[in-house]
């Protein structure tokens, strides 16, 4: 495993490019709504993101062992869709719905990755607790990304916030160290035992991501080679953050 620590002026850069992508991210999730194609969600990530003069991290991007990179700046996943979904002309946001819009942004050569799920239009109840613990989960993984903590403990803390509400949390995804790349070590995983893996130290900047079933935890992967949905068909939520690890509180850098 090989952590790359980042530089003071690698940190300032982050935040700009993290605050840019929480700036866009809002924007999508404004235009949410009955009717509207996945499709034209992701041509207005791509809009702005060009606008500011930066870059989108997933555009063209082909992680190991997929035949073809990826084809859209924006990752849409809709209902039993749990990430990476391809947007499409043909996919249509119906009321009801619930949408992941999970977004990578490179700028000046650093990237920053952020998640959020948003409802289309009025949604049941059940739909409404999954996005809200997810979130939830999100922020007691924040709080022990702390230094002189592990990854096990971010980890520990959001399985042991999730168990309760019985939603299936998936093992076969997890966050991630960001930065120079997309993907860094260390992996950060959703479950887990306190006090394992990598040791949290100032400098690091890592992704923090839940991903929360309605049920089963398992998933599987569609022929298209990115989207992976809820193997028993029902909702999937997920949140993320970028996240610095400071000598004091962890400090989120995808925010406005």
């Amino acid at each position: 495993m090989s952590i790359i620590i980042k530089t003071k002026e690698e940190i300032e850069i982050l935040r700009e490019g993290g605050k840019r992508l929480a700036t866009v991210l809002y924007k999508i999730k404004e235009i949410v709504k009955p009717d509207i194609s996945t499709k034209d969600l992701d041509d207005y990530a791509f809009k702005l993101i060009k606008e500011m003069g930066d870059e989108p991290a997933f555009l063209n991007y082909r992680p190991e062992g997929v035949d073809f990179a990826y084809p859209a700046s924006l990752c849409v996943s809709v209902n039993n869709e749990v990430v990476h979904g391809i947007p499409s002309a043909k996919k249509i946001l119906r009321e009801g719905d619930i949408v992941s819009l999970d977004l990578g942004l490179k700028h000046r050569g650093l990237y920053t990755d952020m998640a959020l799920t948003v409802p289309v239009g009025k949604i049941s109840s059940a739909s409404k607790k999954l996005i809200e613990v997810t979130e939830e989960a999100l922020q007691v993984g924040i709080d022990m990304a702390q230094a002189g903590n592990k990854v096990g403990d971010i980890s520990h803390a959001i399985e042991s916030f999730v168990r309760p509400y019985r939603y299936g949390i998936v093992e076969v995804l997890s966050g991630h160290g960001v930065g120079k790349s997309i993907h860094e070590d260390p992996y950060v995983p959703n479950f887990g035992k306190a006090n394992t893996g990598a040791k949290l130290v100032p400098g690091m900047v890592i992704a923090i991501e839940p991903m929360l079933n309605n049920e089963t935890k398992n998933v599987i992967l569609d022929k298209d080679g990115y989207t992976f949905h809820t193997a028993d068909g029902k909702k999937s939520a997920h949140f993320e953050h970028t996240i610095l690890i400071t000598e004091s509180e962890p400090e989120i850098l995808t925010k406005i």
